[in-house]
């Protein structure tokens, strides 16, 4: 079809206009032709090439331009083209993959077999050619795995930065398929680098170059600190692209807050957040050990406690004098570090800190380390994801700013981003443990308790990574592109980047990164696994979708843990990040009520009514509450009163003081399919059918922990369900 039989289709009335404006539609849109239309370097080598050895050359194209359109477009692409031969699909009516190949054969009166032709369509340029013996070579623009991705960064795109529009980046998805058909191939790792951290840390390195910017004028003396260990891929990107002018500081959350401690409270601010310690974790974090502590932790099971425990029991464990004391030794080591690791840091009136993010913990532990020594060097943050509303307490010569900031994507969309940025923060990783000291200006880290393959794993995809940043100056050059020319639009698209690959990964990221752990790096050496696909499952079975949705860690990745369930549910966890999952459809509603047989341990039984609830997704949920008084050791679920097949998705437990506690608990414990008994009922791996209209699926109890528990069974069922 020619362009003008297309634009006859188009609404006019709709946009007050009439049909004698049509070839005003026609020439707008070849206005944007000739603004985002580039030449490829290699093919125009390829054609100066041919053209030296004396061969004729042309073009041959699918196209709803004719070929004086055409022929405009090429010679605005690349002044002084000229060709021997132009050949239009919209002129005679046939595509390559027809007979537009046997037209110019015929016309030109070639012999097919010396002919050569140059395509990146599989289906139209190489087995069309190949139809009429025409030698082909192909030139993709993207790999099917490319596309792929640059098909999913868009539909996140329009979800969760909604009001823009999602077609135009400046050319940064070209530049990323530039590069890539570029690169040597190698590992998977490396290609994750190169297609999609490589861009999104590149984007952010020239975020930080213009915070610097904006930072340097009236006679200040600025330095530039990227904070490990996040930081350690943007200070390499950094260092490659601008030389040695920045500092790569190992500083983190733990040093910076016991440092700029004048009270107990930054210590407790601290304890809290941590998941478990046990007493050699806690001397290792405050290098002392007070007797009171020492008995408390004694006393926990097994000596470990929860860091909340920890927090409330520690302003009567320890005095607040050897707290200040403690953070005085720490502080002037750290300064002591400061001085050897920033050129000048003495004459520095600004400090610049570039960081993964989110809300400047050591930003402002370090103006309370400044303000406590008498430093009066200014402060400014340059995040790649930041909390923004966590910078109000920021003080008024200080700044920070977010390269994703909550004008790029909403606050409920940023939280569900961090709640799986464990993924993003393995992969910019150094290599050594985290810092645990100083001494003399040197950095004492504790041990890296992450496997070497691991380590091994995240070099590869910073070597990615790498080597986009160092490839994408020439390749911007070659295409005039110009990807980070309008700072909204660079941050849009790499939100939309990094959420992919955090929130929707295909199948081939989760087998390569589901095996990852995280370290925890809060003094302890612990691994946190960033994938549990079970975890998911029990939660869902247990409290419903949206409920399973809202888990805190671990798993670190929760994201990734709905997507090994299904891709579907892997989406569904998406929509309730961007507030786009409506309660009403996706969570549960009553349909029946069932009877339920309670065995207890001197031979008697009950039976009890129970509600069966379906939600949106068309599985059923039974949930059946016991009290530990009830002294209950088996449960006969009826399968054939109610769902005689289906498939059993899972049985879980939770305890709690009360019904709601146990309900509401994230401790969810799934009991293995084949701890449970099927009576009059064949099982295969998940599916079941009854065979006896009493067939039973019979859960033992397990011991009570607490007053109540509360046992939870999904179903789908695949006959008559309730309604």
């Amino acid at each position: 079809m020619h362009i003008a039989e297309i634009y006859s289709y188009f609404p006019f009335r709709l946009f007050g206009l009439s049909r004698g404006n049509l070839s005003d539609l026609v020439e707008a849109e070849f206005a944007a032709e000739l603004e985002l239309c580039r030449a490829n370097p290699d093919m125009i080598r390829q054609y100066l090439d041919m053209k030296r050895a004396g061969n004729r050359v042309g073009f041959i194209s699918d196209t709803y331009w004719d070929s004086d359109w055409l022929g405009r477009l090429l010679r605005a692409c690349h002044p002084g083209l000229t060709w021997d031969f132009l050949y239009a699909s919209c002129d005679h009516g046939s595509s390559k993959s027809e007979t537009l190949f046997a037209t110019y054969l015929s016309e030109q009166d070639i012999d097919a077999a010396t002919s050569f032709h140059v395509g990146d369509n599989d289906k139209a340029d190489i087995e069309g050619a190949k139809r009429h013996g025409i030698r082909p070579r192909y030139y993709p623009q993207a790999t099917a795995q490319l596309a792929s991705t640059f098909q999913r960064e868009t539909a996140l795109f329009e979800l969760l930065c909604t009001g823009t529009p999602s077609r135009l980046d400046h050319g940064a998805r070209t530049l990323r398929r530039v590069v890539a058909a570029r690169s040597v191939e190698r590992s998977p790792a490396f290609h994750l680098g190169l297609t999609v951290l490589g861009p999104v840390m590149t984007a952010f390195d020239a975020f930080v170059a213009r915070r610097c910017e904006d930072v340097e004028g009236d006679g200040r003396q600025v330095a530039i600190g990227f904070l490990g260990r996040d930081g350690f891929l943007s200070h390499r990107i950094w260092q490659d692209l601008h030389g040695g002018t920045a500092s790569y500081l190992e500083i983190n959350r733990r040093v910076s807050l016991i440092a700029s401690a004048d009270t107990m409270q930054p210590l407790l601010d601290l304890l809290g957040k941590v998941l478990k310690i046990d007493a050699p974790t806690f001397y290792d974090m405050l290098k002392i050990m007070p007797p009171k502590v020492a008995a408390f932790f004694a006393f926990c099971p097994g000596g470990i406690a929860s860091g909340e425990e920890l927090a409330e029991a520690l302003p009567g464990l320890m005095d607040p004098a050897e707290i200040v004391a403690l953070a005085a030794g720490l502080r002037a080591r750290l300064l002591a570090y400061l001085r050897h690791a920033v050129p000048g840091f003495d004459d520095c009136t600004d400090l610049v800190l570039a960081d993964l993010g989110y809300s400047g913990s050591v930003q402002k532990a370090l103006r309370r380390v400044f303000d406590l020594e008498g430093i009066s060097i200014r402060l400014h943050g340059a995040y790649l994801m930041s909390l923004d509303d966590a910078f109000n307490d920021l003080a008024e010569i200080d700044s920070a700013a977010g390269f994703i900031s909550d004008l790029v994507v909403t606050p409920h969309v940023k939280r569900m981003l961090i709640r799986n940025v464990a993924l993003l923060e393995q992969a910019c990783c150094s290599a050594d443990g985290s810092v645990r000291d100083y001494d003399g200006g040197a950095v004492l880290r504790e041990i890296n308790p992450r496997p070497l393959e691991q380590v091994a794993f995240a070099g590869e995809i910073q070597a990615g990574a790498l080597a986009f940043a160092a490839s994408a100056g020439g390749a911007v050059r070659d295409y005039r592109l110009d990807p980070h020319a309008a700072p909204d639009v660079a941050a849009r698209w790499c939100a939309a980047t990094v959420a992919r690959l955090l929130l929707l990964p295909d199948e081939d990221e989760l087998a390569l990164l589901g095996t990852l752990k995280h370290d925890v790096n809060l003094g302890t050496h612990a691994l946190a696994p960033l994938l549990d696909k079970q975890f998911a499952r029990d939660q869902i079975t247990a409290r419903g979708l949206s409920a399973a949705c809202t888990a805190v860690a671990p798993p670190m990745w929760l994201a990734g843990s709905f997507a090994a369930l299904s891709p579907s549910y892997g989406y569904l966890y998406l929509l309730f990040g961007a507030n786009r999952l409506p309660a009403d459809v996706f969570e549960e509603r009553p349909c029946e009520r069932v009877r339920v047989g309670l065995f207890r341990a001197d031979g008697g039984a009950t039976m009890e009514s129970v509600t069966i609830h379906r939600n949106g997704l068309g599985e059923l949920r039974l949930r059946v509450p016991l009290a530990r008084t009830m002294a209950i050791t088996m449960i006969a679920l009826p399968l054939a009163k109610f769902a005689p097949e289906g498939l059993l998705h899972g049985v879980t437990v939770q305890h709690g003081r009360d019904v709601r506690d146990a309900a509401g608990s994230q401790d969810v414990i799934g009991i293995a399919a084949d701890g449970l008994v099927y009576a009059g009922v064949q099982w295969h791996g998940g599916h079941y059918r009854t065979e006896t209209e009493d067939g039973c699926l019979l859960i033992p109890v397990l011991p009570m922990t607490q007053e109540i528990a509360v046992y939870s069974i999904a179903i789908t069922s695949l006959g008559i369900s309730p309604k």
